[in-house]
């Protein structure tokens, strides 16, 4: 007779109790995976198979492994918290040691970069601070810029578009003004007029008012003047055509053929706060003319002042937008995420972070995009809850205290047995 069944049953028991214990504990860590004990049979055999014993030896541990299945979406108060909807990990960098995880549960520190409550650092595609692009060749810490946003004037940018105008002129409209010399104080001189703001390099707003006068079917002049943020509008110079923008011509379907992109021309100082002048295009295209009343139906330009950081936000595909007190957004980095082979041959090394193993296979991709291949797509302003399941594991808390009765039990058993045999007279 022997203990040893009971013994390793005992044994099993007591590890699965504490594979339940650590779950329970962790119920309310933030990615926590729950754990399993996961064991195996154990037989005596020689290494010929001779005298082997169909009667097993009890039981062994095999290994704990942890299950990676999505844990509950659970919405925070923290615009910097993030959780994974799908598979991956986070990538976190300490003093370049890599390890990955699920908890989201980011901050910023002091130096604006992203970290964790231990201040490991999120990596991803970092902002090329001379380009302005990000950089997609290799993951790095994310460290946000909170400076100001510098301002753009319009039509500043290299593929600017400038002023954008897409208006309906009224074809129904005869009438061809009295005034036969343009002048934006005389209503008699134009038929149609509208505003917007543009800016100078230093992010001045200036006053643009388009007119547009009718002179002959299917012909319209556009106007332009400016007026600067002291409120002095350019005068007309002699002569009053220089003024002049563009000239619109139509078909017979009211569709716009000539004059769809102009030029227009901020004058420099002392007009021009910002001490110079400059030019920028204005576009037409898509400007009709129907019988319909005068309508506006888009005017935009790409001019901006400058503006203070108020806020960021992360999108399902992990890029950090910056929204400015000028209506702007700026992206300021991306998310990245990463993902295994084999998840559970991660190593765990406490604080919710895993490490790379043999066993795990390398990180595929080492950043990825989410949302892309496999890879989940991010939630901002959550966390994702640990995946344990109480009710469960109360209930296997119940199986395994009985397993360690029943082995407790055999071996009660066995001792009776040797007893009354050592009792034998």
């Amino acid at each position: 007779m022997s203990f040893q069944q009971g013994l390793s049953g005992l044994n099993a028991a007591s590890k699965t109790l504490d594979v339940i214990g650590n779950n329970v504990a962790n119920t309310s860590t933030v990615g926590y995976k729950q754990s399993r004990a996961e064991f195996s049979d154990v037989y005596a055999a020689s290494l010929s198979g001779a005298g082997s014993s169909n009667i097993g030896l009890g039981t062994q541990v095999a290994a704990v492994t942890q299950q990676f299945t999505q844990g509950n979406i659970t919405a925070s108060n923290n615009p910097m918290d993030i959780a994974i909807n799908g598979r991956g990990f986070f990538r976190m960098s300490q003093n370049g040691a890599i390890s990955y995880t699920r908890n989201g549960q980011f901050q910023m520190d002091k130096n604006n970069f992203i970290v964790d409550a231990r201040g490991l650092q999120l990596t991803g595609f970092a902002l090329n601070t001379t380009t302005g692009v990000l950089d997609t060749s290799t993951p790095a810490p994310l460290q946000l810029n909170t400076g100001d946003q510098t301002p753009l004037r319009t039509g500043g940018a290299a593929t600017s578009p400038g002023v954008n105008a897409q208006l309906n002129l009224d074809s129904r409209n005869t009438i061809i003004p009295v005034a036969t010399t343009f002048n934006y104080q005389d209503p008699t001189s134009f038929n149609q007029s509208t505003s917007l703001a543009i800016y100078d390099e230093q992010g001045n707003p200036y006053s643009q008012t388009l007119y547009f006068k009718k002179t002959a079917i299917n012909t319209w002049e556009v106007y332009s003047t400016l007026t600067n943020p002291q409120g002095v509008t350019t005068p007309l110079p002699p002569p009053a055509a220089q003024t002049l923008v563009t000239t619109l011509g139509f078909n017979s379907s009211g569709t716009l053929t000539s004059g769809g992109l102009a030029t227009a021309t901020m004058p420099g100082a002392p007009f021009a706060l910002s001490g110079g002048g400059f030019t920028y295009p204005v576009s037409f295209a898509g400007t009709s003319q129907f019988g319909a009343s005068f309508g506006v139906n888009a005017l935009s330009q790409d001019g901006y002042s400058s503006g203070k950081l108020t806020g960021t936000s992360i999108s399902p595909d992990g890029f950090i937008n910056g929204r400015y007190t000028n209506g702007q957004t700026k992206v300021l980095g991306q998310v990245t995420v990463t993902n295994f082979q084999n998840p559970q041959g991660l190593q765990p090394m406490g604080n919710n972070q895993w490490g790379e193993t043999s066993a795990s296979g390398n990180a595929v991709p080492v950043a990825g995009v989410p949302g892309t291949g496999s890879l989940g797509v991010l939630q901002a302003s959550a966390v994702e809850d640990s995946n344990v399941d109480l009710t469960a594991e109360l209930v296997n808390m119940i199986t395994a205290q009985r397993v360690y009765q029943a082995n407790a039990q055999t071996i009660k058993t066995q001792d009776s047995v040797m007893q009354t045999l050592v009792n034998l007279r």
